[in-house]
């Protein structure tokens, strides 16, 4: 929680705004809980639909309150928790300075005093959601099939944050997939392939995850959180 203490002194915030801060945020911080919210959809879900609700969700939030950072790492930690990567979502909030009260998404803090609310359907389905039908799933393998060979190769300096602290970049192009750049890293920082997980805008990026597959651009930041754990090798 050094990075913390760090950036208050850099806003210029003394020890008034610490005490309002920590009234704000009820003066506790307890750690993500296992427990996921249950509940029940007005009306039976599918997969895409409870897809393009969060989306919508994800995508407005930011513009009424609170810090855009802020928001997409509590949307990284979401995604961790809900793949049952508790630990991941630990290290998300953390980095970022969030507090949770009550050891819960559904209500958090920045360390400014910001207060930030996500709804339950963004943290587990609902206990009606129904499966996407088989014709669905080949419809989009069929399209994923489909899709557009990659562009020429224009290579660029991709702005890297790691969640230590550091700031870099790397070379790459739209055609890079994620795992090509994760050997990058790799070269470049002695960092492991298996202790990255890449993220940008709050989503996962996957390793046969394209650069084109992203919509990012040159100047957008991809955040990766390192385990410090390194990975047991086995002869």
């Amino acid at each position: 929680m050094g990075g913390c203490v760090g950036r208050n002194r850099m806003d210029g915030r003394g020890s008034a705004g610490s005490s309002t801060r920590s009234k704000k945020r009820g003066g506790r911080n307890e750690p993500l809980k296992k427990d996921r919210p249950k509940w029940k959809s007005e009306y039976p879900m599918t997969e895409g639909q409870l897809r393009s609700k969060r989306d919508e969700f994800w995508d407005t939030a930011p513009a009424f309150d609170g810090r855009k950072e802020i928001w997409d790492a509590l949307r990284a930690a979401a995604l961790a928790a809900e793949c049952n990567d508790l630990e991941l979502a630990q290290a998300i909030v953390d980095g970022a300075c969030i507090t949770l009260p009550h050891g819960s998404l559904t209500e958090s803090y920045d360390e400014l005093g910001n207060r930030y609310q996500l709804p339950v359907y963004t943290l587990a389905p609902p206990l009606n959601l129904i499966s996407e039908t088989a014709s669905e799933i080949e419809v989009s393998e069929h399209a994923e099939k489909q899709a557009p060979p990659p562009p020429p190769k224009q290579e660029f300096q991709l702005r890297v944050r790691l969640s230590t602290g550091k700031d870099l970049r790397l070379t790459a192009s739209m055609a890079d997939s994620i795992s090509e750049l994760k050997k990058q890293l790799e070269g470049q920082e002695d960092i492991h392939v298996a202790q990255q997980r890449w993220f940008f805008s709050g989503k996962l990026l996957t390793d046969k995850t394209r650069l084109q597959d992203t919509k990012i651009q040159k100047d957008f930041v991809v955040q990766v959180i390192v385990n410090q754990n390194p990975p047991v090798i086995v002869n």
